[in-house]
């Protein structure tokens, strides 16, 4: 090898670690991608370590490596629901004052009807939250949860309840009423009668939560 050669390998090799910390961080986005894809599609029962590697298209042993195996690619899934709070329910950015107790409710009950109806391994969530009773379910549950507990708690701020409501029992059926509608249409298309497949339809739904809304908090 010529000393020109020795010295441009020599420069080329400081690269190397920063290609394997980029390489790695793609490497665990096309994991974690992959997982909540395979889960949003087929469920927890074809939910395996082979499985997410095939998808991915990675060896099984970097996701070991990365996640701890499986469990640790669920918490992580877990984890990334906060994330998927703050992207589709975002918090109040100055453009919308929020007066009332009322006004809050409102505004969350259309960006969560809106970002469950987009988002198909949330609404496997939500399915699996009233059918299924496993360790994987509950983490994925209480993450979801504390999310959205945790954007009430920021957008309330010092906003007071109304006095005489019980708001948790009430915003809970809010949420319940959501899920059902968004689940129900997704299955046939329709929830109790209503047709739930054109955006005219939906428009509807939203002002009828509106409606619930302003009904109980005025």
């Amino acid at each position: 090898m010529s000393s020109a050669a020795a010295v441009l390998e020599r420069t080329e090799l400081p690269a190397e670690p920063e290609k394997r910390i980029r390489d790695r961080a793609a490497t665990e986005r096309a994991i974690l991608d992959a997982a909540k894809g395979l889960l949003a599609e087929e469920g927890f029962q074809n939910f395996g370590i082979n499985a997410v590697a095939r998808r991915a298209g990675c060896d099984k042993q970097l996701i070991y490596r990365y996640y701890g195996g499986l469990d640790g690619l669920v918490e992580t899934i877990g984890a990334d629901l906060g994330s998927w709070v703050k992207e589709r329910i975002p918090e109040d950015s100055g453009g919308m004052f929020l007066l009332t107790y009322g006004d809050l409710m409102e505004r969350l009950a259309l960006l969560y009807l809106d970002a469950l109806r987009s988002d198909p391994l949330m609404r496997r969530i939500v399915a699996w939250e009233v059918s299924e009773n496993t360790e994987q379910v509950r983490r994925l549950s209480e993450a979801r949860s504390k999310a959205l507990s945790q954007w009430l708690e920021r957008m309330r701020g010092s906003l007071p309840a109304p006095k005489g409501i019980d708001t948790p029992a009430v915003n809970a059926v809010l949420i319940a009423a959501i899920q059902h509608l968004v689940l129900a249409a997704a299955i046939g298309g329709q929830c109790a009668g209503i047709s739930l497949k054109t955006q005219k339809d939906w428009d509807k739904a939203a002002t009828a939560l509106k409606r619930i809304v302003r009904g109980v908090y005025g």
